[in-house]
């Protein structure tokens, strides 16, 4: 049996207790704050979503109902969309109107890069998919099936001079296609300098520099023989690695040893669909890998060939800039964090009369609470850069649930002294798939939308992007 703590009016698991309370110095909020507001929620909440959860439940059993008695019969579509409108199933449409989400991170904003979901009760996944910000090129190349096995290629369990070989000559077509050099190709380059803010490449006897010379975005060591050179398309970083004592770069006329790709600039640190977190040492394992990753201080160690590595989060990479001015650029993927949806109870802490409360409710305070210390700056390593902690919720039923989501998040905020609109919602409504539907759920969240991503729509790509357009939703829609 789990052993139990009493905190105003709850029953908390012992572990669960313990983690919370060994968390919260340094994010403002004292314990008995936090557990008040915990069971404050709970009661004011809790009915609420029962309900939402019976609604659900009605509207299963009447649209079961309406196909056993009309089995066999031709389907009439206007008769069943009126059901479901008289269901609440598909809801009217709302007016147009204007959003707009503030203190966003280029990351969700305006960077199209890829984005990773990892299961964050394993520490060591969670760290990789965060770093997994930067990668080698030249690593992914070889292991993947885009090159060829063939000719001698095959990836083998050493290293093969052919296939990476191959793997070079890839590299380079794929840097003459995104940032090209006015005359030549980056296969042919034999030297990589900085001159006058300009990058000059070697190419044979010739001399020439990029198409476009804004793809030009800094470098890092001395200039006449740069270390690193960083170039930039559609906002993304590529970054040249030269090392002309290195087992690749030894062999390459311009001593390129790899090329450092920015890749997966946002990661899901996931509490729900790849984890299976159910009592209070789950939930404290969960926090506690989340509370780790918002201080930016989380380790994980692993035995690699009889030796002990330490994985934890990258730091950020430093490098001059094309004007001459220091240049950062974040070393790690800007974390969103999944809470389960509002079906799930938890045995993590009993209410009042001994009832699991529903997880949705704890996980929005704690993942809100301990994120406070991302932007409270109270570790080595900064989230998000923008002040927002970013909450994706996932398997909701349309705008009324996004609504409780919205008002549970806004007193959220108001328990721990967070500023309003702080805690900004991914919708995943993964049931109601109407344009209607989807635009009456930005209506809900408002300015805490920052994508909203749904299964098959029933309607025109075409369509969803106007309405998307009005409601001006921000700016990524997934």
């Amino acid at each position: 049996m789990t052993d139990r703590i009493e905190k105003a009016g709850l029953q908390i698991g012992k572990p669960l207790h313990d983690l919370i309370e060994k968390a919260l110095p340094g994010t403002g909020v004292d314990p008995d704050t936090f557990w008040q507001a915990l069971a404050l929620l709970v009661a004011e909440f809790g009915p609420r979503n029962a309900q939402l959860i019976r609604h659900r439940g009605d509207i299963q059993d009447t649209l079961d109902k309406w196909h056993r008695e009309h089995r066999g019969n031709d389907f009439d579509a206007d008769e069943y969309r009126r059901l479901l409108e008289e269901l609440d199933y598909v809801v009217g449409d709302v007016e147009d109107f204007k959003v707009a989400t503030d203190n966003v991170d280029p990351e969700i904003a305006t960077v199209p890069g890829p984005q990773l979901v990892v299961p964050i009760t394993n520490a060591r996944f969670a760290l990789n998919a965060a770093n997994a910000r930067w990668g080698s090129l030249y690593d992914a190349l070889y292991g993947a099936d885009i090159i060829p096995e063939d000719k001698g290629a095959e990836k083998g369990t050493r290293y093969k001079p052919v296939r990476g070989a191959k793997v070079v000559e890839w590299a380079a077509k794929f840097l003459d296609d995104t940032v090209p050099l006015a005359d030549g190709s980056h296969a042919d380059a034999t030297a990589y300098r900085i001159d006058n803010n300009r990058l000059a490449v070697d190419v044979g006897d010739s001399h020439t520099t990029l198409a476009d010379g804004k793809q030009f975005a800094g470098y890092r060591g001395d200039a006449a023989a740069p270390e690193a050179v960083l170039l930039v398309q559609n906002a993304l970083h590529a970054e040249i690695q030269i090392d002309a004592e290195h087992p690749i770069g030894k062999d390459h006329a311009a001593s390129v040893k790899d090329v450092l790709m920015e890749a997966a600039v946002t990661t899901i640190q996931d509490c729900e669909d790849s984890v299976a977190a159910v009592d209070a040492e789950d939930k404290a394992l969960v926090y506690g890998n989340w509370l780790g990753l918002m201080k930016g201080d989380l380790e994980a160690k692993l035995d690699k060939g009889g030796k002990t590595v330490t994985r934890k989060l990258n730091d950020d990479r430093e490098y001059t800039g094309a004007d001459g001015s220091k240049l950062t650029l974040p070393g790690r993927s800007l974390m969103l964090v999944r809470n389960v949806g509002h079906l799930m109870t938890t045995p993590a802490v009993l209410d009042a009369d001994g009832n699991e409360i529903f997880e949705g409710i704890l996980d929005a305070l704690c993942t809100a609470t301990l994120a406070l210390h991302d932007l409270k700056r109270n570790g080595p390593r900064t989230n998000s850069r923008a002040g927002s902690v970013y909450i994706v919720k996932p398997k909701m039923h349309g705008p009324q649930e996004v609504n409780f989501t919205s008002e549970l998040f806004e007193a959220v905020e108001n328990a721990i002294g967070m500023a309003p609109n702080t805690l900004k919602i991914g919708i995943m409504d993964e049931e109601r798939r109407t344009t209607v539907n989807l635009k009456a759920c930005i209506h809900e969240a408002r300015e805490r939308t920052i994508f909203i991503n749904t299964g098959f729509l029933d309607r025109t790509g075409d369509e969803m992007h106007t309405s998307m357009e009005a409601g001006r939703c921000c700016p990524r829609a997934r």
